[in-house]
C-alpha cells in the first residue's frame, strides 16, 4: 500500500486539461429521406335476404278461383354459412285454383314464385398499396 501512496497524492495533485472541440467546416446541410409502404387488404360482404314471399298469375283466357287466391303459410328452413334461418312462404301445394275459361281458346298462363331467404351474397376483396414519401433538408452554418 505504501508504494501506491506516491500515485495516489500525485493523480490528487494534477490538473486536468481540456481541448476545445471546433469544428472544421462553415456551413453545410443534411438530407433525410423516409418512405413508407403500407398495404391495405378490405374485405367488404353485403348479404341480400328476401323476407316475404310474393306470387303471381298472370295470363289470358284463364279464370282463378278466388277463394283460393292466397295459398297456406308454410315454414322454410334455410342455413347460411353455420346460421339456420326460418322463414314463413307459400305452400305451393295449396295454389290458387286456374281453369282456361274458354276452352279451345287460345291461352296463356305465367306463375311467379320468389320465396323468402337467401337472394344474394356479395364478396368483394381488395387490396390497396398506399406509399408516403417524407423528405427532409436541414441547412446549418457556424
Amino acid at each position: 500500500m505504501k508504494r501506491y501512496l506516491p500515485l495516489l497524492l500525485l493523480l490528487n495533485t494534477t490538473e486536468i486539461l481540456a481541448v476545445p472541440v471546433v469544428p472544421n467546416f462553415s456551413s453545410g446541410s443534411m438530407t433525410a429521406v423516409t418512405r413508407t409502404t403500407q398495404n391495405i387488404t378490405e374485405n367488404i360482404v353485403s348479404t341480400d335476404y328476401n323476407t316475404g314471399h310474393s306470387l303471381s298469375i298472370t295470363g289470358t283466357n284463364l279464370e282463378i278461383d278466388g277463394s283460393t287466391l292466397l295459398p297456406d303459410p308454410t315454414t322454410i328452413n334455410q342455413t347460411v354459412n353455420g346460421t339456420t334461418y326460418s322463414w314463413t312462404g307459400a305452400d305451393l301445394t295449396t295454389m290458387p285454383n286456374v281453369t282456361i275459361r274458354e276452352a279451345g281458346a287460345a291461352f296463356q298462363a305465367n306463375f311467379h314464385y320468389v320465396s323468402p331467404g337467401l337472394s344474394n351474397i356479395t364478396n368483394i376483396t381488395r387490396t390497396t398499396q398506399v406509399e408516403s414519401v417524407t423528405e427532409t433538408t436541414s441547412t446549418f452554418s457556424q
